[in-house]
């Protein structure tokens, strides 16, 4: 490095323990290692796994330092970052890809055997980049973006163009590329075809767009907030259910809309345990494919054993493959 770097004392979200308020406290952030990068972060928002992470999932670990959905520029970089550079505008993904191992080759999973999805809220070598009042932080996977400058493995982050709005930047990072890739990369929907989406947040709206774009010719959008409605069908949705409208279930409604059969493909955004089981009756028998996104709080989910035996395929997804 052509200067000696130095700790930065910022502000930052913290959560102190499960079901505790998130406070804004002063920590200090460490600079970045070899790999790393510490980032300057200029937006940043929230996603349904933040609000899990301080109810104590996917990890116990506090204090807590949230926030992995964010735009930033580099503040600087460690001596053996050939990729990044001071002043680049990156985001982070918490999804790490090397290019070499097995499962980067194969273009079949975005599960790197190198670099994995982490769930230690540390950094790759066990240690934190963050602290406060001389105790370390811990983050919600590779990265912490509800801090003014967090620090992440090279690898974790990804250069983005720098004219991009700093808002839609933020929800590539997690929320839309989610539900995009499920449609794209992991269900891979067929022209022609028949979707349903279960929850209509940033998730759900990327699933909605993704299906459109690779030509699926009915899209059912499920949500209880009306307001859905609009913007699911700005995205691209052509129809909607309401569950609160009706006493018939959710999987009824949907069938209603498709013939009596089902859809080809069901995308489950929320994370509800019991919509899990909705999703894949509301797909074909046979054929049908239930891709699970969504997070919440448990982490058991029942579903009904006949629902995936009459030949329905349920795969779950990180990032949209």
């Amino acid at each position: 490095m052509s200067e000696t770097l130095q700790a930065i004392t910022c502000k930052a979200a913290i959560c102190w323990g499960i079901g505790k308020a998130v406070t804004v406290e002063e920590i200090v952030v460490d600079p970045p290692k070899a790999t790393e990068v510490r980032v300057k972060m200029l937006c940043a928002s929230i996603c349904h796994t933040d609000i899990s992470s301080i109810q104590g999932l996917p990890h116990i670990k506090f204090p807590l330092a949230l926030g992995h959905e964010g735009v930033g520029v580099v503040e600087s970089v460690g001596d053996q970052v050939t990729n990044l550079k001071k002043g680049d505008l990156v985001i982070p993904t918490y999804m790490g890809e090397c290019q070499e191992c097995e499962n980067c080759v194969s273009g079949k999973t975005n599960f790197c055997l190198r670099y994995p999805f982490r769930l230690t809220g540390l950094m790759s070598d066990n240690t934190s980049r963050m602290s406060i009042g001389g105790q370390r932080l811990y983050h919600v996977f590779s990265c912490a973006t509800w801090s003014e400058y967090m620090v992440s493995d090279a690898n974790y982050v990804l250069k983005v163009e720098p004219t991009i709005d700093h808002a839609h930047a933020s929800f590539i990072s997690c929320g839309f590329s989610t539900g995009f890739g499920a449609a794209w990369k992991e269900a891979n929907v067929e022209t022609g075809s028949t979707v349903t989406v279960f929850g209509l947040g940033a998730v759900g709206l990327g699933a909605v767009i993704g299906a459109k774009m690779l030509g699926a010719t009915k899209i059912i959008g499920i949500d209880k907030n009306k307001m859905k409605k609009e913007k699911g069908e700005a995205f691209g949705m052509t129809h909607f259910i309401n569950p609160d409208d009706s006493a018939k279930s959710v999987s009824e409604l949907v069938k209603e809309l498709s013939g009596g059969m089902g859809v080809d493909y069901s995308f489950e955004c929320t994370g509800i345990a019991p919509l899990l089981t909705e999703s894949l009756e509301a797909t074909k028998v046979g054929t049908g494919t239930t891709i699970a996104i969504g997070t919440g709080t448990e982490k058991v989910i029942p579903f009904g054993f006949a629902s995936i035996m009459n030949g329905r395929t349920l795969k779950g997804s990180i990032f949209g493959g």
